[in-house]
């Protein structure tokens, strides 16, 4: 006899693939998954190696939530077609969560970065840093704009690039650098939002999405109202005065520490900006 056509016990067959046998028990009741044989002196279920792929295939769409309806309908009609077309589902789905599941641990990395920040900040050091490349989602906003319409247009933006929740993505505030070296401090032109997986049926990047490049930054951070940010900047453009330090492009503002306070008084705020030396 083939190795293969030997029968197997309901214990041995069940620890072969794993489970308990009262799971194949259950599967013989709902017609599911039927034995091979019965044994006629015992009455006990028997199976063999000829029917682990089937079992395992039935394992295996059990362990992507498909719903024992949508199994037995693929059981009763078994085919490389309704195979192919119930695994493209399943895999579209799984990329799916895939992306979600990198967008949030994304986030969570912000949020730990941030928090060792705060951990270990000096709130008068202005640093430079290196960054990398970031795609934005932003929103052009002006002074003559009510913060409730600030909402919506964040809202709609979020939407729109199917980002999910705020707490997916994070977000901020632009001045112009141009604004800046004009002593225009509260000159807000955009607001953002950092995309942290683009899901690939949003719109293309070629409809508006803005790059913050890659690079070295002057990093200086503020704590508390911000009517006194203006000094906050003015020190930053000494300091890039000293160093020979060239900005360029945007200031990005966003909060770090939102989530572990209560009052606006211990609001922080990382001011990051694009710099360089002119003869780089």
């Amino acid at each position: 006899m083939n190795e293969k056509d030997k029968l197997l016990t309901i214990g041995q067959f069940a620890a072969m693939h794993g489970i308990n046998k009262k799971t194949l028990m259950w599967y013989d009741q709902i017609g599911l998954f039927r034995p091979a044989a019965i044994n006629p002196e015992n009455g006990y279920r028997c199976y063999n190696y000829h029917q682990s792929p089937v079992l395992e295939t039935i394992l295996l769409l059990r362990e992507l939530n498909v719903s024992l309806p949508e199994i037995q309908d693929f059981m009763a009609n078994r085919s490389a077609a309704s195979l192919k077309s119930l695994l493209d589902e399943k895999i579209a789905e799984l990329d799916r969560n895939i992306l979600h599941l990198q967008a949030v641990r994304k986030t969570l990395c912000g949020h730990h970065r941030n928090m060792v920040t705060l951990m270990t900040m000096d709130l008068s050091e202005i640093s430079v840093v290196e960054k990398e490349e970031r795609c934005l989602v932003t929103v052009d906003i002006s002074a003559d704009i009510s913060f409730e319409k600030e909402v919506e247009l964040i809202t709609a933006e979020t939407a729109k690039y199917q980002l999910g929740r705020l707490h997916d993505a994070s977000y901020g505030s632009m001045i112009p650098v141009d604004s800046l070296l004009h002593g225009r401090f509260d000159d807000y032109s955009r607001l953002f939002i950092e995309i942290p997986i683009l899901n690939e049926s949003a719109p293309a990047p070629e409809t508006g999405l803005h790059i913050q490049p890659g690079g070295k930054y002057i990093r200086a951070f503020h704590k508390g109202g911000f009517d006194k940010i203006p000094l906050r900047y003015q020190a930053i453009l000494d300091y890039a005065g000293r160093q020979g330090l060239t900005l360029s492009g945007f200031s990005y503002e966003k909060g770090i520490n939102e989530n572990v306070i209560d009052r606006v008084e211990d609001y922080i705020v990382q001011i990051e900006i694009p710099c360089g030396r002119p003869d780089v």
